[in-house]
């Protein structure tokens, strides 16, 4: 039996798997077309599969063969070259990263063509279809060579999804403050961001078209030397193959597709990701689809497959009306979150992604002072907060508040003014002390909240009673939020806790979890009105705005909770920090340990995400600059992250609301502007 199962007979022989390629080839072939008849059909508009037929055979009524010709037809065929160019754009960043998880999304291409764009529109240039092409081609490129260089090629998994994530993070949040400074300018953009096939005509399909079959054929050409990178550098330099010349040429023209679909239908999410996957288990049976000149054709129709069955399959699910208004790429990222939390439960990542920290051991004095010059800087920015705005106050005017003895016109102003600055300190502290949790029980110092789901979870909970329940009071927003954000972490730590919190599988699963909420906000907001969706964005970007009193009680009350708790039990979170061995010695409970500091981190987040919105980074800049500044105790790296965490969302909300007033950035984007060029130098010291 043995000698069975391992004889060489019971293997695919060569011949049949080197020409079964074809017919698989074939009949993804027949399965596209098949998914195109069928989205021609599909539609606002009372135009079946009759209508079509007689508008191809010139016999319809005007009307419906207007409907066939201007509309559906030209989505049809901006569907079949979108997903093509994004599927042959992920396998070839695939083959020449030699990583699963490389797509023009990981990349961050997408959020650099998105950034590059939202530029170009804030300004007010009014750009031809092939300069904004150019623009996005840029900004795509761009954003690639900086995660590439960063991640490093064929370094893990882990490194370039980080690294991705974090520039895709920025990026994104600096496009979005553009957008609520500037609306008129960038109207619409936020929706294109979304991605969808919809046209108005074959103009953008037939300017498109050259642009994806010149990536294709650049590709074919330089298949045989893209192969040889499978081997190794030093393999491919030994058949002569010029490697550098070879992945760059292979990123660029990667990059040229991807941002001509973008161009077209906007950032259609993870496709990129998923055909290559999906593709990969045929090479395996068929020799064919080993080669790149075999893979390319196989991921362009399995990309143009997902593209059109996301399409179809939400026009069958949804009423017309609405799903016209449902963008494709909002239906691909979903597929897209679950594909990648599958293969975060298979793919073993080759390096770490970050060194270990070393223990650093400080002096009392230096815990002391760094204490008290935190403690002079809260104070120092909360007066600031509280004296600048729209209205500049002196500070014998917030002593007359204090005392019930202003005006009505500075009390007016205090009123509005002095929630929002409590929130932004106590939704800081509140972030930071999370974080600190998530690092010690994960060991990972590059992990938080934001990238590993859990205040996307938050975030999809509080807007999902935004956009249904806009009277909704602060204690329903908090349970709201908790909700999301238990609901995200119980899948993340969960998925995650089989391999014991392994780095690569934790960031993974997160990463997919977050992707899976955003795409689900995007979906609300664009099917709410627009008061709710204007509210839910302004909500999203971390303002402060609007806050009161009430809104800052819950959070009051679990920061001081969670606070107590993270002193009392300090000695076992410097356990849990450790290692898998020394707790258990000890007699601690590793398990329900890690699970009641997750819970906390769970309700903290959930809370602060409730009264101040989405606020990225500071979850992972406040705890690991803390260990920097005074060692690893946690008896001192809490209240210095605690007190980072404060000074930190309290001066992004006052430059935020003051450096352009009237007008005014949410304090999430200003953390995500000061946490990405931090969180990017992190992964750039952590190479070694």
């Amino acid at each position: 039996m043995a000698v069975t199962a391992t004889t060489p007979d019971t293997r695919p022989p060569a011949a049949p798997s080197r020409t079964g390629a074809a017919p698989v080839t074939a009949a993804l072939a027949l399965l596209v077309a098949a998914l195109a008849l069928v989205d021609i059909t599909q539609g606002t508009a009372a135009v079946g599969a009759p209508e079509v037929w007689k508008a191809f055979t010139g016999r319809a009524d005007p009307a419906d063969a207007s409907v066939v010709i201007a509309s559906r037809l030209p989505r049809m065929t901006a569907g079949l070259l979108v997903g093509a160019a994004l599927g042959i754009a992920g396998t070839a960043l695939q083959a020449v990263s030699r990583n699963v998880l490389a797509s023009p999304d990981t990349l961050a291409v997408n959020a650099g063509a998105y950034f590059a764009l939202g530029i170009g529109a804030a300004f007010g240039l009014s750009l031809p279809w092939f300069a904004s092409s150019a623009v996005a081609f840029a900004g795509g490129l761009a954003a690639a060579a900086v995660v590439l260089a960063l991640s490093g090629l064929g370094a893990g998994t882990v490194r370039l999804v980080l690294a991705g994530s974090a520039l895709t993070l920025g990026l994104t949040g600096v496009t979005e403050g553009l957008l609520l400074l500037f609306p008129r300018q960038t109207e619409g953009l936020y929706q294109w961001n979304q991605g969808s096939i919809g046209q108005s005509g074959f103009d953008g399909v037939l300017q498109m078209a050259p642009i994806a079959v010149v990536g294709l054929v650049g590709l074919l050409l330089i298949a045989r030397r893209v192969d040889a990178l499978a081997l190794g550098d030093d393999a491919a330099r030994g058949l002569g193959v010029p490697v550098r010349a070879t992945r760059v040429t292979a990123v660029v023209l990667a990059a040229l597709l991807s941002t001509a679909a973008v161009t077209l239908a906007g950032p259609v999410g993870y496709v990129g990701l998923c055909a290559p996957a999906l593709v990969r288990p045929l090479a395996r049976r068929f020799r064919g689809f080993t080669r790149s000149r075999g893979f390319l054709p196989a991921a362009a129709l399995t990309g143009a497959a997902l593209v059109l069955g996301s399409d179809v399959l939400l026009r069958a699910l949804v009423p017309a009306d609405v799903a016209v208004s449902v963008p494709t790429g909002v239906v691909t990222s979903l597929v897209g979150a679950v594909f990648l939390i599958v293969m975060a439960t298979r793919v073993r990542d080759t390096a770490g992604a970050t060194a270990t920290e070393r223990l650093r051991i400080r002096s009392r004095t230096r815990f002391l002072t760094v204490t008290a010059v935190l403690v002079a800087s809260a104070v120092g920015v909360a007066i600031a907060a509280a004296l600048l705005g729209d209205s500049k106050l002196l500070l014998g005017d917030v002593l007359n508040w204090a005392q019930g003895r202003a005006g009505r016109t500075v009390t007016f102003v205090l009123d509005t003014r002095m929630p929002r600055v409590l929130a932004a300190l106590f939704a800081g502290a509140a972030l930071a002390l999370a974080g600190t949790f998530v690092q010690a029980v994960t060991r990972n110092p590059l992990a938080e909240p934001g990238i590993l789901g859990v205040s996307g979870g938050a975030a999809l909970g509080a807007v999902l009673l935004v956009t249904t329940v806009p009277l909704a009071g602060s204690w329903g927003m908090a349970g709201a939020a908790f909700a999301g954000a238990a609901a995200s972490s119980v899948l993340v730590f969960g998925l995650a806790a089989r391999g014991g919190y392994q780095q690569n599988r934790l960031v993974l699963v997160g990463f997919g979890v977050a992707i899976a909420a955003s795409a689900l906000i995007s979906l609300l907001i664009i099917l709410t009105d627009p008061f709710n969706a204007t509210k839910a964005l302004t909500w999203l970007s971390g303002s402060t705005y609007g806050r009161t009193l009430p809104d800052v009680v819950p959070l009051m009350a679990v920061l001081t909770v969670c606070a107590a708790v993270a002193f009392a039990r300090r000695t076992e979170l410097d356990l849990v920090s450790l290692d898998e061995d020394t707790p258990r010695l000890l007699g601690l409970g590793l398990a329900r340990a890690r699970l009641g500091f997750l819970a906390l981190a769970v309700l903290l987040t959930a809370t602060a995400v409730a009264a101040a919105g989405a606020i990225g980074f500071v979850g992972l800049v406040a705890p690991h600059a803390a260990r920097a500044l005074v060692g690893r105790q946690h008896a001192r790296v809490i209240p210095v992250a605690v007190l980072l965490g404060a000074v930190l969302v309290c001066t992004a909300d006052l430059v935020g609301r003051t450096v352009i007033a009237p007008a005014q950035l949410g304090a999430g984007l200003m953390t995500a502007a000061i946490g990405t060029p931090y969180f990017l130098y992190l992964l750039v010291r952590s190479r070694g």
